[in-house]
């Protein structure tokens, strides 16, 4: 079950994205087994045996240097995001000692309480939502209690409440994959986590959706992230979200949502925020 086998499942992922005759290999005349690369297609590419390309997608070669790693990446054809969450898991794969429960620090909810024109939010490393101001809550989760006892998760809201979703994602299935790309950078960091592998098995017994984009593994630092939502009662937004990562806190950020200066969707934000004040009254 990943995360036990991440690493293996990240490789197996990009192996099976390529066809040989992409790096210039013959298909062979045998019936293939495997969709994409085969192991030991990919192990001469980097320079290593077969045998240590098996034990490395098995997790058995827990002193991999970077050299190899890299070399690997090379012939997989991985970018710069997942050259980086390969380092990430091959650092892991020997260390799963045990997380800390999440505390959310009183002054980051300072900080999200003092974005006053913006939406923001505080956010865990499950994808829970720790703290929220006004015109966050307006914009994302208007149907939760904001100060009720219970904060959503995103990424549960986002496979398991699928008709809100859908309606205020206008890219929902894109929204859905930078999901499981911020639970794919957790599990890299937080291997410890079983909170975290629970809301993972979770959502691959409930939603069919997760499942079929599970397997795809997308990768994604989900810094800044352009998205358009449609919202019920001002329309369509464009909003930028801003992750801003504490380092003094395990997995936590701020995330802050902007609308381009004086444009359609900046009109439509500040009347939103007319409209969560008056709620709020």
């Amino acid at each position: 079950m990943y995360p036990g086998s991440a690493l293996g499942e990240f490789l197996r992922s990009r192996r099976a994205r390529l066809r040989p005759e992409e790096l210039g290999l013959r298909p062979g005349v045998r019936r293939r087994r495997v969709v994409g690369l085969r192991r030991e297609e990919v192990a001469p590419l980097a320079g290593v045996s077969v045998g240590y390309y098996t034990r490395l997608e098995q997790g058995q070669s827990p002193n991999v240097s970077d050299d190899v790693l890299d070399a690997v990446a090379r012939v997989l054809r991985l970018d710069e995001d997942e050259v980086r969450h390969l380092h990430r898991l091959a650092r892991v794969a020997r260390a799963r000692e045990s997380v800390r429960p999440e505390r959310l620090r009183p002054g980051i909810k300072l900080l999200v309480d003092s974005f006053a024109g913006a939406p923001a939010i505080a956010v865990g490393r499950r994808g829970d939502i720790l703290a929220w101001n006004r015109l966050a809550h307006a914009l994302l989760a208007p149907h939760w209690a904001f100060d009720g006892a219970q904060m959503p998760n995103f990424v549960l809201m986002d496979f398991l409440e699928l008709d809100f979703a859908r309606r205020l994602y206008v890219d929902w299935p894109q929204k859905a994959r930078d999901d499981i790309a911020y639970l794919e950078g957790s599990i890299a960091r937080f291997p410890g986590d079983e909170g975290l592998t629970g809301l993972v098995e979770e959502l691959l017994v409930l939603s069919p959706e997760f499942r079929e984009m599970w397997t795809e593994h997308p990768v994604s630092n989900c810094a800044s992230i352009s998205r358009d939502y449609r919202h019920p009662e001002v329309g369509v937004l464009t909003l930028t979200a801003e992750l801003l990562r504490t380092p003094d806190d395990e997995g936590q950020g701020v995330t802050v949502f902007q609308a381009e200066p004086g444009s359609p969707s900046a009109q439509r934000l500040a009347r939103l925020a007319e409209l969560a004040a008056t709620a709020a009254v």
